[in-house]
């Protein structure tokens, strides 16, 4: 099945859906399928910045309400918390700024913080920049890849599909990584660096 279609149909909904739940992958293929001319860059930052802040402010607001409760049944979220606590004291603002682009710890800063008493309007205007800043960044890092590639490739449209496949492979393996190493830290949280 041909990609276009589906692109134009449902690319930013992808992109969108993606970045709530930590997206780096998905808003590469979007940069990337942006440099296609399958979908607008703009429209590509557009869809990232409202997944990853909407995201950011569900897990803020899940921390805030919910905090303890919810870190009850998620005992492989433990070692992370403890990592994202450390990280906070005396450095909330560059935390709040910084985090999407810390291995490991994007998912549960914002819950975190939620959870340690953070201003939500604070959070929300500092959360507002770092989504905007982290969707141009990596949006645009897909878009150089995209040119790259094709600088690489040629003009050659039909290895286009292999690329996203590509990256979607990496992106998958760099998933199941993550998942496995977090499986691995709930099994032994000492074990974390």
């Amino acid at each position: 099945m041909p990609i276009a279609p589906l692109l134009a149909r449902y690319g930013y909904l992808a992109i969108f859906v993606g970045t709530v739940f930590e997206g780096e992958t998905i808003l590469v293929l979007g940069g990337v399928a942006a440099h296609a001319r399958y979908l607008e860059l703009w429209g590509v930052l557009v869809a990232a910045f409202a997944g990853t802040l909407v995201g950011d402010q569900l897990y803020f607001q899940l921390g805030r309400h919910r905090g303890r409760a919810f870190l009850e049944r998620r005992p492989r979220w433990r070692a992370r918390v403890a990592r994202v606590q450390r990280r906070l004291q005396g450095r909330e603002t560059a935390l709040i700024l910084g985090f999407r682009f810390l291995y490991g710890i994007r998912t549960v800063t914002p819950f975190v913080l939620g959870m340690s008493g953070v201003a939500p309007l604070r959070f929300a205007l500092l959360n507002a920049v770092s989504a905007a800043a982290w969707a141009t960044v990596v949006g645009c890092a897909g878009y150089a890849l995209g040119t790259a590639a094709g600088q690489l490739l040629g003009h050659a449209r039909r290895y286009e599909e292999m690329l996203f496949a590509a990256i979607v492979l990496v992106g998958a393996s760099v998933w199941i990584v993550r998942w496995t190493r977090g499986r691995r830290e709930a099994r032994d949280p000492d074990a974390i660096p």
